[in-house]
């Protein structure tokens, strides 16, 4: 089955963060770069995003 890719708005959406957020975060090696997909288009596996919201840190009040 062919892996699905979410463009930036879909990604914004799932992860809560704001596409300056989510540059800087990437610039910073805190978030999982996109893939070309176009010649001006980028998306992101869903599998990289599913993993980083996986493997980020919970607040010590969520437990």
């Amino acid at each position: 089955m062919a892996e699905l890719h979410l463009r930036r708005p879909a990604v914004e959406a799932a992860t809560g963060l704001s596409r300056s957020s989510i540059y800087a975060m990437m610039d910073a090696g805190e978030f999982p770069r996109p893939i070309r997909i176009g010649k001006r288009a980028v998306a992101w596996p869903q599998s990289a995003i599913e993993a980083w919201l996986a493997n980020r840190p919970t607040s010590a009040g969520a437990e």
